[in-house]
């Protein structure tokens, strides 16, 4: 019999692969400002991704496709530290890396989190919702458009009114559009109003309706022109409407008291801290979260369970397997976000995965997602296109 306080030895992290690689997506162009991705035929546009593998003396390995250079600059400044560590203990990783990175956004935690509890999965044999606790396995989703174009596809309020109906007869339960970038004011949010009404006549008694305007508009008057559009056609809620860069709380307070529509902020404030004092201020009705933004799931299901706190509901930003485990455990969220969509092109997914998992639009059923029920994040990925497509060398920590 073991005494108490005796500390048995656990699996051990050997090594880190880091690789950045790339896609192409096709159809795909960037609006005047050269940010928002738009529709633009026989236009291809790069991307870059990274393919993380945490290495064990088990034979184990923790996998995650995701982040971005930034985030990966900062899993180089605490990669090392992992190297002969337990796996298992998340929350003290967790805590120990949020302290170091104190000074930055802490984003190169997510990835690195999760493919920890991609490890965690499998050395359990259990899917990471199972470890998580488990509240549903099929989640309903919302259609999330790329921005309005000028080329034929989104291109004027009309077009979101008939790509909304299209989404609603695929089994979509909400759809949330993504407007016009661009310098000419004026006729941007006159033409975004005119979309809010054509989209609300149309689908508005048989969808949930929300607008993303991803921080394009220039002052506090335009978000409230908009704001008494999405009021009158009863949207389910406002997101990220202002130059603020969405991290203003007096900003969205202050909005939030002049209209009926829901406010849903923190796609872009860090931190579970900052995500409680936003909504107890009053500067939100949803929080939002992700589990590559915010620290990883570790530090999502922490944003998750202070708005449970609160009475308020928590709605994951983007798609993908890491984001549909942290949603099968909770129950204050109502969608995912399948993002994003397009009557003339695909989802900006990569091509990385083998077997059934998919974030095409056409992989809705019932206007609902499957978790994933495999061990960790229960999904296979492509190993040989990452190395077919890497950008240079592999980063080994060990």
């Amino acid at each position: 019999m073991l005494s108490l306080g005796v500390d048995i030895m656990g699996p051990t992290i050997t090594q880190i692969e880091s690789t950045e690689f790339k896609y192409l997506l096709n159809d795909i162009g960037t609006d005047e400002a050269g940010f928002n991705l738009v529709y633009e035929p026989n236009t291809r546009t790069e991307r870059k991704l990274f393919a993380l593998k945490i290495h064990t003396d088990t034979g184990i390995t923790g996998e995650y496709i995701g982040g971005n250079s930034p985030a990966a600059a900062q899993w180089n400044m605490f990669a090392d530290y992992l190297i002969g560590k337990n796996p298992l203990k998340r929350e003290k990783h967790w805590s120990e890396i949020k302290r170091a990175l104190r000074k930055y956004d802490r984003m190169g935690i997510g990835p690195i989190d999760i493919a920890l509890w991609d490890f965690a999965g499998k050395y359990y044999d259990a899917p990471i919702h199972e470890l998580l606790g488990t509240y549903r396995t099929r989640i309903p989703a919302y259609a999330s458009t790329y921005h309005g174009d000028e080329n034929g596809g989104l291109d004027s309020p009309e077009a979101f009114a008939d790509f909304a109906e299209e989404c609603h007869e695929m089994g979509f339960r909400g759809f949330k559009l993504h407007g016009w970038g661009g310098s000419d004011v004026s006729r941007r949010i006159g033409r975004e109003i005119a979309a809010v009404h054509a989209v609300g006549e149309r689908v508005g008694d048989q969808m949930d309706l929300m607008m993303d305007p991803a921080c394009e508009y220039e002052t506090f008057a335009d978000a409230l022109k908009v704001g008494r559009a999405l009021d009158k056609e009863e949207f389910y809620w406002y997101e990220d409407p202002f130059r603020d860069a969405g991290i203003s709380q007096h900003a969205h307070q202050k909005l939030a008291q002049k209209l009926d529509t829901p406010i849903l902020q923190t796609e872009h404030v860090r931190g579970l801290e900052s995500h409680s004092d936003f909504i107890k201020n009053g500067a939100t009705d949803f929080l939002r979260a992700d589990p590559e933004y915010d620290a990883g799931i570790t530090g999502a299901m922490k944003v998750a369970h202070a708005a449970e706190g609160f009475g308020a509901d928590v709605e994951f930003h983007a798609p993908g397997p890491a984001q549909r485990h942290c949603i099968a455990a909770i129950r204050n969220t109502n969608y995912y976000e399948m993002a994003l969509v397009h009557p003339d092109c695909s989802n900006t997914q990569p091509p990385v995965y083998e077997g059934n998992y998919s974030d095409m639009i056409e992989d809705v059923e019932d206007g609902t997602v499957p978790v994933p029920d495999g061990p960790g994040l229960g999904i296979d990925y492509d190993w040989n296109y990452i190395k077919n497509n890497r950008t240079g060398s592999t980063h080994v920590y060990e």
